[in-house]
């Protein structure tokens, strides 16, 4: 199959690339450092020429409410181009209960970007996925500072980028699923919980303050953003990750 993956360089497309070209595809890592731009729709009909599969991983530069602009912008540009290529398959990397979060600008966004796919004109499908292991440094250091941490205990479900990859990938090579499919980690932590095990992993002697209004995550309600019956759960767990990246 010859795979279009928009967003080819970041965190997960670059996986996901490797994954599919390994498999015996034709996978096309696109990004503007390649040439091809989804705001703009420069290189967009050289990039999918030929192509089965569409699939968008690019993300909003910013989470604030320039987000829903750049998903519409991007999707339009990538649902026209593929029509007009006869693109049999479209799809995007979302996130579990992003629909349940509307006080976050970037959920709201996501839900847009779904919303977008499903009413296009191309058959697609959507993988959901909690949040991933490789951000929650970058968690921590949004209520942090040199002597202690704040994180509300909102539940999270984390899960190895390589893991989400590996589903991006299984769905991209399946036929649409024309819905969606939920991919979520093991385990299930209170956010500081999370805290307490990322900071002692790195021999960080922070405290870690239980903040209900601090950062982000403050603004999720209850068990939102925990997969539900039928998701796909990851192996991964953790601390294995954590055990990993420090052998590396």
């Amino acid at each position: 199959m010859k795979i279009a993956v928009f967003g080819g360089t970041g965190l997960i497309g670059s996986q996901v690339v490797r994954i599919l070209a390994a498999g015996g595809h034709e996978a096309r890592s696109l990004s503007r450092s390649t040439g091809v731009d989804l705001t703009t729709g420069q290189g967009l009909p050289e990039a999918l020429e030929g192509a089965d599969v569409a699939v968008n991983l690019t993300n909003s530069p910013t989470f604030d409410d320039a987000s829903p602009a750049f998903f519409r912008r991007t999707m339009d540009t990538m649902l026209t181009a593929a029509e007009a290529g006869g693109v049999g398959h479209a799809a995007i990397l979302s996130i579990v209960g992003v629909d349940q979060v509307p006080e976050v600008a970037h959920y709201r966004a996501k839900v847009l970007q779904e919303d977008i796919l499903k009413a296009g004109p191309v058959p697609y499908s959507i993988v959901r996925a909690t949040q991933f292991f490789e951000f929650v440094d970058t968690v921590l250091s949004w209520t942090a500072d040199e002597s202690v941490v704040r994180l509300p205990a909102t539940p999270v479900q984390p899960i190895a980028a390589a893991d989400v990859a590996d589903a991006v990938a299984d769905v991209c090579v399946g036929a649409p699923l024309r819905g969606t499919r939920d991919i979520a980690g093991p385990e299930v932590f209170a956010l500081d919980e999370l805290g307490r095990i990322t900071l002692a992993a790195h021999g960080d002697h922070r405290a870690v303050i239980t903040d209900d209004r601090a950062g982000l995550f403050s603004a999720v309600p209850g068990d939102a953003l925990i997969a539900r019956e039928g998701a796909i759960l990851a192996k991964t767990t953790y601390r294995e990750w954590l055990e990993h990246r420090a052998g590396c």
